[in-house]
């Protein structure tokens, strides 16, 4: 066996690695041989659901996986098409006999690479301690043990629970066209089928079978994005909506061919969910997310809590049941009373839904709401540096407390996640070390692009000057 495979190291849900770097089928035997060590002496008998996505040898993958866990006398059932993340993790949380999934993916990676996401019970993610005890039972070889396992059906459930939620009246009388680009992933086929069966005019994209995904990276932000963004225009279209590569982020694209930020998406759907859906209660952010949608949770009564970076914060909130949605920076979004999992097709549904009731064009909604809740300018730049240097400033990084930055002055200062500084006028800037290389991340926010590059040039001096 290649040496660089011998050890597998996972990441914060799962592993990822290069087909070329040790992600095949001996590898991923071996994960499944501890997966199912593990769940078979917490839960004998019970039910893994597995699930695959459009990427090489994923359903293959998928199958071998199924077999390891069956040797165990686990129940595996795996589904019988590419079917999207929030699929696996809704049908897992929807069964009292499950007591977690595995889907092979890669999410929003480049097509060199291969994945495994596990998810618990409820389909949402597994602790540190239950995934470090996983990577303890890895053994030096693969397993040749299989046993019986059964090919469902996991998407048709999940997509008649989606369609319930939403105004389908509505929807089927202004009958929106709308592109559909699921980017060669999970998604491709059952978002279009279902806004179809709603009464949509539906167009999709990249539809054809590419394991190299036609070239794009399946991450729905320019400029991968473009295709979608001309394919609105050329069809006339009254929006776009683009899934990732696993499908449980989305993004839209209004009418004049833009991608929305999520500065604009996420309060949309939070109006979305409590004018016309009647949901009251906190919202959770990441700390890197816009201080636009704590003004319009404000302006909605809802509480917001801001929580460190990574999905598992705002998953533990989440389990208290006054939550309505859950946001990370980049868009993923959950809502906790359909899944506590972020679930792009939902956000798709419920921004068709947001249109079709409003009888406005997109640009149109966005123009209203920025009137509102104002606008934002927002960025990331990253910092490479050496792994000695790395740890030297996050040695350091707990009593940097900067006095101004920018000629701004700090109303509050925190290092909950790094170090996060906070002004007046809401705009503010964190500079956050990678938990898993030596890359420093900054993060900025401001009412106008040139106070936000400020803002960054700033936090970048200061990490390259903090040790």
């Amino acid at each position: 066996m290649d040496r660089r495979s011998d050890i597998i190291r996972f990441g914060i849900d799962g592993w990822q690695a290069r087909f070329e770097d040790g992600f095949d089928a001996d590898s991923v035997a071996r994960v499944a041989d501890a997966l199912g060590l593990v769940w078979a002496d917490a839960a004998p008998g019970a039910t893994i659901y597995v699930g695959y996505d459009t990427r090489h040898d994923a359903r293959d993958l998928a199958l071998l996986i199924a077999g390891i866990l069956a040797s165990y006398g686990l129940v595996a059932k795996v589904s019988d098409v590419p079917c999207p993340t929030p699929a696996v993790s809704w049908c897992c949380s929807r069964d009292d006999a499950a007591y977690g999934a595995v889907i092979v993916t890669a999410s929003e990676l480049p097509s060199e690479y291969g994945g495994l996401l596990v998810r618990g019970f409820d389909g949402g993610p597994v602790s540190r301690g239950f995934l470090d005890n996983v990577e303890q039972a890895i053994s030096a070889a693969p397993t040749q043990a299989r046993g019986p396992f059964e090919e469902i059906d996991l998407v048709g459930p999940y997509l008649a629970d989606l369609a319930s939620l939403v105004d389908g009246a509505s929807i089927a009388a202004r009958r929106p066209r709308v592109v559909v680009d699921a980017m060669c992933g999970s998604g491709t086929g059952h978002l279009a089928g279902l806004l179809s069966d709603l009464g949509c005019d539906v167009i999709e994209i990249h539809v054809e079978p590419r394991e190299d995904f036609g070239g794009i990276h399946p991450e729905p932000r320019d400029p991968w994005a473009d295709a979608c963004e001309q394919a609105v225009v050329v069809h006339g279209a009254d929006m776009g909506l683009l899934l990732d590569g696993d499908a449980d982020r989305a993004s839209i694209v209004d009418e004049r061919g833009n991608l929305l930020p999520a500065r604009v998406i996420v309060p949309m759907l939070l109006g979305n969910l409590v004018m016309s859906h009647g949901a009251h209660g906190r919202v959770v952010t990441t700390l890197t997310c816009s201080a636009c949608i704590a003004r319009e949770a404000a302006r909605l009564g809802c509480e917001t809590t801001s929580v460190p970076v990574g999905f598992s914060r705002i998953y533990r909130e989440t389990l208290d049941s006054d939550v309505i949605m859950g946001v990370e920076e980049y868009g993923g979004v959950c809502v906790p009373s359909h899944l506590r999992e972020r679930d792009g097709l939902l956000v798709c549904l419920l921004a068709v839904e947001m249109l079709a009731r409003s009888g406005k064009t997109v640009s149109t909604m966005t123009e209203e709401l920025e009137a509102i809740i104002g606008t934002m300018s927002y960025a990331r730049r990253d910092i490479r540096l050496e792994p000695a240097a790395s740890q030297a400033f996050r040695n350091v990084l707990p009593g940097l407390n900067p006095g101004e930055l920018a000629g701004k002055l700090p109303v509050e200062v925190s290092h909950a996640d790094g170090l996060r500084a906070q002004f007046e006028d809401d705009s503010w800037v964190l500079i956050r070390p990678s938990r898993t290389s030596s890359v420093v991340r900054v993060y900025a926010e401001a009412t106008d692009a040139r106070d936000r590059d400020a803002l960054l040039a700033a936090a970048c001096e200061l990490v390259r000057s903090g040790f």
